[in-house]
């Protein structure tokens, strides 16, 4: 593995490239997360060997530094970046985005799309693409709310508890009491921060992302939607399926779970090796 940092105006992009320079007619493989970093798909890395993968740190976030003022974490903004950064690689690419990655693809492909041969968009959080996007909202104002007025232990019981619930978000859900961080083996000590990227509201440009879905189906660009087959019914299955059936598909079942690519990066193992030749695959 090799380290680089690609210095933009307002941001230093530190990414990491992995695999052996692509052969003719190869593409690299970009890797995006959000809020997670490139770390996370270093286990993915590992089972494709044979393969060029770039995995970048978002602006602010990891080891990249931002420049710019802010600390919302803007799909449009981050897209730029992207452009910016496959600029250096040399378009086209093939991506691999989850979660908040995804989010950030998508706009990419809407405002470059001749930057990606193929998008594997997983998982990505829109809540604008479920039936109860109203409670939805509700939900993510609620966990936002938990973590500033009680730190990361409450914020994060408040978010699980949301990410875990299968099906559509009641008014029972929306009614009972804040869970407890204990029952989640999180901290109910308050350590005074209110930088958490996922908690604090800085992410909340990533949910509430618009996808240009006019422009996504005209692009020459591949897109499709995966959710992880131990996801079940939950918030990403529900706005990945949602995705896809606008962009008139359905959603490839991938192996494993919301972070089923890493190897225990970011906490719950995922199947790196399992989700890696399905990744294959799929990409053709």
């Amino acid at each position: 593995m090799e380290t680089r940092t690609l210095h933009r105006p307002d941001a230093d992009l530190v990414h990491d490239v992995h695999g052996p320079a692509p052969a003719p007619g190869d593409r690299p493989l970009l890797c995006v997360g959000q809020p997670m970093d490139a770390t996370g798909f270093r286990s993915l890395a590992a089972e494709l060997p044979d393969r060029r993968i770039v995995a970048y740190d978002p602006r602010g976030l990891g080891r990249s530094t931002r420049r710019d003022g802010r600390t919302d974490h803007d799909p449009h903004v981050q897209a730029e970046d992207l452009h910016a950064l496959i600029g250096e690689l040399g378009a086209p690419v093939d991506v691999f985005a989850s979660s908040g990655g995804a989010v950030t693809a998508l706009a990419l492909v809407a405002a470059h799309p001749g930057d990606v041969r193929v998008l594997v968009a997983h998982e990505p959080p829109l809540v604008g693409m479920l039936p109860d996007a109203v409670a939805a909202r509700r939900v993510v104002a609620g966990y936002e709310k938990a973590y500033a007025a009680g730190g990361w232990g409450a914020g994060m019981a408040a978010f699980l508890a949301a990410t875990s619930w299968a099906g559509p978000f009641t008014d029972d859900f929306l009614a009972a009491p804040a869970p407890d961080p204990a029952a989640f083996g999180l901290p109910a000590a308050d350590d005074g921060s209110r930088d958490d990227p996922l908690l604090s509201g800085s992410s909340r440009a990533v949910v509430d992302h618009v996808p240009d879905l006019d422009t996504l189906r005209a692009a020459p660009t591949r897109i499709v939607v995966a959710v992880g087959e131990e996801t079940g019914d939950t918030f990403t299955a529900r706005t990945a399926r949602g995705l896809a059936e606008r962009l008139g598909q359905e959603a490839v079942v991938f192996p494993s779970h919301h972070g089923g690519f890493a190897g225990g990066e970011f906490g719950w193992p995922g199947k790196p090796a399992e989700f890696a030749a399905r990744l294959r695959e799929v990409l053709g």
